[in-house]
């Protein structure tokens, strides 16, 4: 869990802090959506050109058709389909150039929203949001830290530790106490270890004579509050098991991003060195606009170089590009909905336990901080607007 809390969810440790990311990861989108508009309103202004250059080309077809049909004259006739010739080969040189227009936009829409996604993603490894939460609800599941647990405990372990010869599963209970660490404040509620306790407790309790009925009841209530937070901490175990898949999912994601990025840099002759000082570091946000408009130049010019150089198969090593990145987004998107299905979990968990005596309080508190928690990742992230942006990155061909 230590581990998950440093790597899966964004720790903010006050609400400035929190504020500051969201901020940054708001600012983020507000720059892609300005550079990506730009490349959309270029290509706009190009497919107007290039349907005006098409309307006015087919009407020169059909006078040169109708020409062709009225007139008697052999050589009227050949000269007009010699014309009508070159409006057609002048067509396929418009429609081959609106291609190109679109890979171009399309590749360039590929390279901001890849550069983006690694301010997108940093903070999502680091997400987990409050440690506050957390730690919270790693103190939910430790008797521990329940009114007049810690006094009862230890008064359990003094008489394990007296009569640990006299009784075989007491020395068990001895040796597997000190062994799980419970001499550190912490009690084993789950796992194998928590079998032994109990019948520890048990034998405990029993050991208690008819004028000790006080302590008795107070035994019997807190192996019940043992119980119950045994059962709480299984139960939140399940929703954490999820954290793991995710971890690992995210680990995933960023080795893949990683090489992406790399190799679109590589592609378009631009090294990593540059890229972090100008783009990654850079706080500027209007530098940082200004550089990515230099990397959407240089994409651009990527896609009309391997025109040229490799006229027949020119589109295949762009558009596997662009599919491996929208691909990546779309995974990112699909992550941060699951994030967010999981938090809901731990709602269920704490409406099993709000109304219980014994650990109903801690319950309450636990929700105060999951609906912070909440309410920070949906105020940084939108998954479901994500993975929909995602699905029209690019311009159909």
């Amino acid at each position: 869990m230590k581990q998950l809390l440093l790597l899966v969810i964004v720790v903010f440790t006050a609400g400035l802090a929190q504020c500051q990311i969201i901020d940054s990861l708001n600012n983020e989108k507000l720059l892609r959506e300005k550079i990506l508009n730009d490349i959309q309103q270029n290509l706009e202004k190009k497919n107007q050109v290039f349907d005006s250059t098409i309307m006015h080309i087919n009407e020169r077809v059909d006078n040169l058709d109708s020409a062709i049909k009225m007139t008697t004259s052999v050589k009227v006739k050949a000269d007009k389909l010699v014309e009508r010739v070159q409006a057609l080969e002048d067509k396929q040189r418009a429609q081959d150039q609106n291609e190109m227009n679109i890979y171009q936009a399309n590749y360039q829409s590929a390279i901001v929203n890849l550069v983006s996604m690694q301010r997108e993603i940093k903070p999502l490894i680091l997400f987990n949001t409050t440690r506050e939460f957390f730690t919270a609800l790693s103190d939910a599941g430790n008797p521990m830290n329940y009114n007049g647990y810690t006094k009862w405990f230890n008064q359990f372990k003094d008489f394990v530790k007296a009569n640990k010869q006299k009784e075989s599963m007491l020395t068990v209970s001895n040796n597997l106490l000190n062994f799980s660490g419970s001499a550190a404040q912490t009690v084993p509620v789950v796992g194998p270890i928590s079998s032994v306790l109990f019948s520890g407790m048990s034998t405990y309790v029993n050991s208690l004579g008819k004028k000790e009925k006080e302590l008795r009841t107070e035994s019997e209530k807190m192996i019940t509050l043992t119980a119950k937070v045994g059962q709480f901490d299984y139960d939140k175990s399940e929703v954490e098991h999820e954290w793991k898949l995710i971890t690992d999912e995210l680990n995933n994601l960023q080795k893949l991003y990683g090489k992406s990025l790399e190799k679109n840099l590589h592609m378009l002759d631009v090294q990593v060195d540059d890229f972090n000082q100008n783009f990654s570091q850079e706080s500027d946000a209007e530098k940082r606009y200004q550089y990515l408009t230099a990397l959407r130049q240089k994409a651009s010019d990527y896609v009309a170089a391997q025109k040229s150089k490799t006229p027949k198969d020119w589109k295949e090593n762009v558009y596997n590009e662009m599919m491996a990145i929208q691909s990546l987004k779309m995974r990112f998107g699909q992550l941060t909905f699951r994030i967010n299905e999981n938090i809901a979990k731990y709602a269920d968990v704490f409406n099993k336990y709000k109304d219980d005596p014994d650990i109903g309080g801690k319950m309450a508190a636990l929700q105060n901080k999951l609906n912070e928690l909440k309410d920070t990742f949906d105020k940084a992230f939108d998954p479901l607007d994500y993975i929909n942006s995602a699905s029209k990155m690019y311009k159909v061909m």
